[in-house]
C-alpha cells in the first residue's frame, strides 16, 4: 500500500448521502459514513482511523452497529452459521504444502489446527444486512479512504467476497498472514470466554520475511510483541494483516465466534484459486474452474 493521498480526494465513489439500508445499521451520528468525503467529520474520523492503522497496523471503531441494532444483527448471522463449512486442518503459519523443503528452525515447520468455518457469500441472502453494508458505496469509499486507497472494490469470487466466519468451542484460528493487504471484519458474537483477537503489527515487510521474529512469537519467545484485542458484538475492526502475524485464540463456554468479513481488492475481478476455495469453502464454482484467479497478493512473500 503506497503512501497516503489527501483526504478527501482519496476516493474515487462519492458517499450515497440518505442510503437508507446503511443508517438503519451504522451508528452514523458517531461515524458519519453517509456524508460527503469533504465534509469535516468524515475527514476527522478517516484522519484518526489512518494515524491508528499507522502506529499499530489495527484500527476498532467500537459501536459501528447501532447499539439498538447489535442483538438482532447477531441473531440474523446466528441464523446463517448452520450453513458454514468446517475444515478442519494441519496448517502452518504459511499456509505452504506440508512437503515444502525448510530448513531447520524454519518457522513453516511449526504446525496447529485450523478449526475455524466460513459461510459463503452465496448462502448470505440478498437482503441480509452484511450484504448491504458490504456493497454500500458509501462504506467502501469509507474504508478505501481509511487505507490511503483511491477505490476499493469487492472481490469478484461469488465465494469468498463477503462471509460469515464461524469458530466454535474449544476451536480457533491460528497463526497466520493475510494475503490481502488490508482486511475489514465486524464482530457480530463474542464467546462467552476466550477468543481473543493477537496480533504482531509490521513483524514483516515487502521486502524481509524477518522468520526469526516469526518463529520466536510461534515458540512463545515473544509476548512482549503479541498485542491482545477483545472487541465486541458491534465493533468495526480495520487491520493490516498482510505483515502483522495474528491469531483467534481458542473459544470457550457455550457460544460460538461469529465474525462477518468484507473482501475488498485494490483492483477489480480477483477471484480464489481452486484449492484455496476448496481448503476454505469445501467446493468451487465454474467461475473457480474457468482458470480466471487473480492474486491479492502485492509482493512475494510466502503467503
Amino acid at each position: 500500500m503506497g503512501g497516503y493521498a489527501d483526504i478527501g480526494e482519496t476516493t474515487t465513489a462519492a458517499p450515497v448521502p440518505g442510503d437508507p439500508a446503511l443508517a438503519e445499521l451504522v451508528n452514523t451520528e458517531r461515524y458519519p459514513l453517509c456524508t460527503a468525503p469533504g465534509n469535516d467529520a468524515w475527514k476527522a474520523l478517516v484522519a484518526a482511523a489512518r494515524d491508528e492503522l499507522a502506529a499499530d497496523g489495527c484500527c476498532v471503531l467500537p459501536d459501528f452497529v447501532r447499539p439498538g441494532r447489535v442483538e438482532r444483527l447477531r441473531a440474523e448471522c446466528a441464523a446463517l452459521a448452520p450453513l458454514a463449512y468446517y475444515g478442519e486442518q494441519t496448517v502452518n503459519v504459511y499456509n505452504t504444502t506440508p512437503d515444502t523443503p525448510l530448513p531447520p528452525g524454519h518457522p513453516a515447520r511449526v504446525t496447529m489446527r485450523r478449526g475455524n468455518a466460513f459461510v459463503a457469500r452465496d448462502r448470505i441472502p440478498a437482503g441480509h444486512p452484511l450484504q448491504s453494508l458490504y456493497t454500500s458505496a458509501a462504506f467502501q469509499a469509507f474504508v478505501a479512504a481509511c487505507f490511503g486507497l483511491p477505490a476499493v472494490h469487492e472481490l469478484a469470487d461469488p465465494l469468498a467476497g463477503l462471509c460469515l466466519n464461524v469458530v466454535e468451542p474449544g476451536r480457533e484460528h491460528p497463526w497466520h498472514f493475510d494475503t490481502n493487504e488490508f482486511a475489514v471484519s465486524l464482530l457480530t458474537q463474542a464467546a462467552a470466554h476466550g477468543g481473543e483477537f493477537e496480533y504482531c503489527p509490521g513483524i514483516r515487510s515487502a521486502g524481509a520475511e524477518n522468520f526469526d521474529d516469526v518463529a520466536a512469537v510461534l515458540a512463545s519467545r515473544a509476548e512482549g510483541r503479541v498485542r491482545r484485542l477483545a472487541p465486541r458484538a458491534g465493533d468495526l475492526q480495520l487491520f493490516l494483516g498482510r505483515y502483522s502475524l495474528h491469531r483467534v485464540r481458542q473459544v470457550a463456554g457455550p457460544r460460538q465466534r461469529h465474525t462477518a468479513i468484507f473482501a475488498y481488492t485494490e483492483r477489480p475481478g480477483v477471484i480464489g484459486s481452486v484449492a484455496r476455495t476448496r481448503q476454505l469453502f469445501g467446493r468451487v464454482l465454474p467461475d473457480h474452474l474457468a482458470g480466471r484467479a487473480g492474486s491479492a497478493r502485492v509482493d512475494a512473500l510466502l503467503d
